[in-house]
């Protein structure tokens, strides 16, 4: 079984997905210091592919932005009645106004 490497932290905030078309929006359900589980309505314009890179734009507590420059880990899409997309990403690089909002969550 895989470890992590870091604490995951249950949230619930809503972030950007940068350079697509169509609904860029997606749900953050639990994050760490190196990693982000995103839930997205699917979309025929929007594809999640394990290896390619994505950017997400995600707002802070204090109003800041930060844009996060993500690993697609792995994708997976429900059933159709429940019309979400489950995706795991690997944020490269994360950037130090990020590691302190992770620090500040409860």
């Amino acid at each position: 079984m895989e470890r992590r490497g870091s604490k995951r932290i249950t949230v619930n905030l809503k972030a950007e997905r940068i350079s697509c078309t169509g609904n860029c929006s997606v749900f953050i359900e639990n994050l760490s210091e190196k990693g982000i589980y995103i839930i997205t309505a699917p979309s025929m314009n929007t594809e999640y592919v394990p290896g390619s890179e994505l950017d997400l734009k995600l707002e802070l507590s204090n109003g800041e932005t930060v844009s996060l420059n993500c690993n697609v880990k792995w994708a997976y899409d429900s059933s159709p009645e429940d019309m979400t997309s489950s995706v795991g990403l690997e944020i490269i690089d994360p950037p130090f106004e990020y590691k302190e909002f992770i620090k500040n969550l409860p």
